[in-house]
Parts: structure tokens; sequence; C-alpha cells
């Protein structure tokens, strides 16, 4: 492996939010999937799924659901006389929150419970682990595989965001509209597409800052 080459393409992923009116085949998809299902997680359990939304008048709808829970929650703010953070919310948050309606793809991101032969005959038998525990776990392989994806689509020439905040707004109406079981967990919602443009790389904490080394 060329080392240099790797970070070239670590190093140059973007969060995008503008796309090209250019389509993604199906193909690319399953390709990047497959580096995807390839991220390690807990005992080889592999607690993520992935769903693909091709269909741009699906992912508009999408969007409005969470341009309509801001609004909402603006109103109610409104009532409680915080004015001011309902503007924000709205002129601010809003368009950040719903960027991926022009997205050509919206991936979203499932963790589903863990479950391996640790789980079934080590930790419920004796009552070591709570339930959310197992849902946490389910959580962090899902992220570990959606790294892999949107690193994947970069090096194949696409651009990604990834994006919780539509998640905590309208998880529940996304459920619902894409029929997605209640202990399955949405983790984000990946907007997939070609790039018209990338922007400017983001500033980092130092790394002295961030690592702490135990000699």
């Amino acid at each position: 492996m060329d080392y240099e080459q790797f970070k070239a393409v670590m190093l140059g992923r973007r969060s995008v939010r503008k796309f090209e009116d250019k389509a993604v085949q199906i193909e690319q998809i399953r390709e990047i999937i497959d580096c995807a299902r390839h991220a390690p997680s807990d005992t080889n359990a592999q607690a993520w799924e992935f769903i693909a939304i091709m269909n741009k008048e699906k992912i508009e709808k999408l969007s409005a659901m969470v341009w309509e829970e801001l609004r909402t929650i603006a109103e109610e703010a409104k009532q409680r006389g915080m004015h001011k953070e309902a503007r924000m919310l709205l002129r601010s948050f809003g368009p950040y929150a719903a960027s991926f309606a022009d997205a050509p793809v919206l991936i979203v991101c499932l963790a589903t419970s863990y479950t391996s032969k640790f789980r079934e005959k080590i930790f419920t038998p004796l009552g070591l682990i709570e339930d959310s525990v197992y849902e946490e776990e389910g959580i962090k392989s899902s992220c570990l595989a959606s790294q892999n994806l949107m690193l994947a689509a970069h090096a194949a020439g696409l651009a990604t965001c990834p994006m919780t905040a539509p998640v905590f707004f309208a998880k529940h109406r996304f459920k619902e509209y894409l029929n997605i079981a209640d202990y399955k967990q949405i983790t984000m919602v990946i907007a997939l597409g070609y790039p018209v443009d990338l922007p400017a790389k983001p500033p980092r904490k130092e790394i002295d800052d961030i690592l702490h080394i135990i000699s």
C-alpha cells in the first residue's frame, strides 16, 4: 500500500453540499457499500445496513420533513418569547440541516442491534450488559462503516456530506416514511453525488492538543 496516496484520499475528503445534476449509477453505489461493509465491528457483528434513495421526489420529501419539524420547534420557541433563537434556527441552521435536497443520492445509515455468540451464550445469561449498550455497539459499527463509505466515494470521484441534524429532528418521520423497523437506528444520512466544487480545507486541532502519550 502507498501510504501517501492513502493519506491524500483521506485528507482530500470534504463535506460537499452542492452537487452536479448528474446521476450516480447503481453499480457505483454498490461499490462504495462494498467498501463500507469491510469496516471493523465488534466480534464481526456487522451491525449496519444502508438505504440508498435515488428518487428525487423522495429525497425532497425527506428534506421537507426536516423543515417542517424545524418550523414547529421555531414556533414553539416564539411562544416562549425566544424570537431571536427561532430566527437563527430557521435562517442559519435550517439550510444547513436540510441541505441534502439537491443530492442525486441520499444514503440513510442504519445501526442494527449487536448480536453475537458472546451476547447469547455469555453476556445475557450472566446479565452483564444492558440492552442500551448493545444499541451503542451497533451505532459505533455503523459509523465505522460510514467512514469507509465516504472515503471510498471520494477516491471514486464522488463527494459526500454526512449529516446528523436531520436524524435529530425528524428521525421518527424518516423511519415511518421509509418503513424502518423500530429496533434499527438511523445514525446519519449521507448526501452523495458529483461535486460542483470542493470546499477549502477546514481547520483542525494540532496533534499535540489531542494526543496524550503514556510511556
